[in-house]
């Protein structure tokens, strides 16, 4: 799993780098200091962008999957090697699945967004911070059907805790990408409770997703 990490962040690093060399070579350059120094600290607040894929934890047909996208917020604090910080994150989603049979009844099951807000622990070495995460996540789910032409429709907020790790690696003054794997766990609802009796009840959604983003740090 870390060297996928490594791999993933790397390639970010690389569709970014042409940007940042030109940038580098518009300065002047002095003696024979590198273009990028190793970053000795990571205190302070960052801002984001971010996106990955998630995928229904079940082996089962229909197992719900997609991308999604959005936004991250966040602070470290740094003494020594230990990096100890705070994030949250938001981000639109695509992740879903449907099934049926057509012109009888079809099912769809969709996240609209997600989010998470969590703790890190991590270890720094120059540009490269290695970090656990967890904490406490959501989703915006929205289950929609149609039987013999009748539409039915309705969106819960699961609520529910995450857990993970990533690598994140400073590939510029302020600038650092990361990916990360996070494997979220969401509790059941009971949906269209006052149009069936006993409602449609979920067990629990567990979503496993990988994604990278790119911070800026102030």
């Amino acid at each position: 799993m870390i060297r996928a990490l490594v791999a993933a962040t790397g390639l970010v690093a690389l569709a970014i780098a042409p940007a940042l060399a030109a940038d580098l070579a518009a300065k002047p350059m002095y003696g024979k200091a590198p273009a990028v120094a190793p970053v000795e600290n990571w205190t302070g607040f960052y801002i984001g962008a971010m996106g990955g894929y998630g995928k229904e934890n079940t082996s089962d047909v229909g197992a719900l999957s997609g991308g999604f996208g959005g936004g991250t917020a966040g602070y470290n604090w740094q003494t020594g090697s230990v990096v100890l910080g705070l994030e949250a994150d938001a981000a639109w989603s695509d992740i879903g699945a449907s099934a049926g049979i057509p012109g009888l009844i079809t099912a769809t099951d969709k996240i609209n967004d997600l989010g998470t807000v969590r703790g890190r622990v991590g270890f720094a070495i120059n540009q490269f911070l290695f970090y656990g995460t967890g904490g406490f996540a959501w989703a915006d789910n929205k289950l929609s059907a149609t039987v013999l032409g009748v539409n039915f429709s309705q969106s819960q907020v699961h609520t529910g805790w995450t857990a993970g790790a990533g690598v994140e690696v400073m590939v510029a003054p302020k600038w650092s990408v990361k990916a990360e794997y996070l494997y979220r766990s969401f509790s059941g609802q009971t949906y269209f409770a006052n149009t069936i009796p006993g409602g449609v009840p979920t067990g629990t959604l567990a979503i496993n997703s990988a994604q990278v983003g790119v911070n800026y740090h102030f």
